[in-house]
């Protein structure tokens, strides 16, 4: 099996179904990790909520399943980490700094959305899904998107991807595992879109407005209206239409 820089295994299919589901039953199967699972195309790949995630062949679509060394009511911190890893490889790709993060789990290049990030708790084991628009960046969402290659041509391929990922990943991880969230909540914050501005935050049910503040200690939004300031732990932002231009 090959292995990143790090030392982590790492396996690359041509197809997949999604690389979150090949985590899950390598996880059924005992598999405790780390490992990173990677595919060249994704048949049923799926973001939050379940949502699809549209991938096309040269875009990155990879799991980590691993066994985080930490109380599971800490793991969604990771979250936070990952974007950060994310942000960092992304950052060594293009050259310069242009990328920036969105509450919960979105990275931005120039304010267009070009991956995402899913945490899903197999039990003993967590599963780190992230999916990168590096050639194709999908059309006719209520967001702005973006893709890699039109910063960067070619974009790197998954292997190489994956060994900058996971080089960030490891730096980020072993601090959060030493240090606590709060270097993290600093690091993300300074990244963070639309810091101090008014954004919308749709919930299943209904949609708040207000300014947002910042984010907790467990990672939850921090949003300060008319009727004082609470905190979210789930749900999606949108900007005001100047933001997002």
């Amino acid at each position: 099996m090959k292995k990143l820089p790090s030392g982590t295994p790492v396996e690359i299919f041509d197809t997949l179904d999604s690389t979150s589901a090949e985590a899950r039953r390598r996880s059924d199967s005992g598999e405790t990790g780390p490992l990173w699972i990677l595919a060249l195309r994704q048949t049923a790949g799926y973001g939050r909520r379940g949502r699809g995630w549209e991938q096309d062949t040269g875009d990155f679509a990879g799991t980590l399943l691993f066994t985080p060394d930490a109380p599971a009511e800490r793991w969604g911190q990771l979250s936070f980490v990952v974007a950060l890893a994310l942000a960092g490889a992304l950052d060594e790709a293009i050259g310069e700094e242009r990328i920036s993060l969105k509450w919960p789990n979105d990275v931005l290049i120039e304010g267009g959305k070009c991956a995402g990030i899913l945490l899903e708790s197999l039990g003993a084991r967590l599963s780190i899904g992230i999916g990168v628009n590096m050639v194709t960046a999908p059309q006719g969402l209520s967001y702005k998107t973006a893709r890699l290659v039109d910063y960067v041509s070619p974009p790197p391929g998954p292997g190489a991807f994956a060994a900058s990922l996971d080089t960030h990943f490891q730096r980020f991880y072993q601090q959060w595992k030493t240090a606590g969230f709060a270097p993290i909540r600093d690091a993300w914050l300074a990244r963070a879109r639309g810091l101090g501005s008014n954004i919308t935050v749709r919930l299943p049910n209904r949609e708040l407005a207000g300014v947002f503040e910042g984010i907790d200690e467990s990672g939850a939004l921090i949003l300060r209206s008319r009727d004082g300031t609470q905190t979210i732990a789930a749900g999606d932002v949108f900007f005001s239409p100047q933001r997002e231009e």
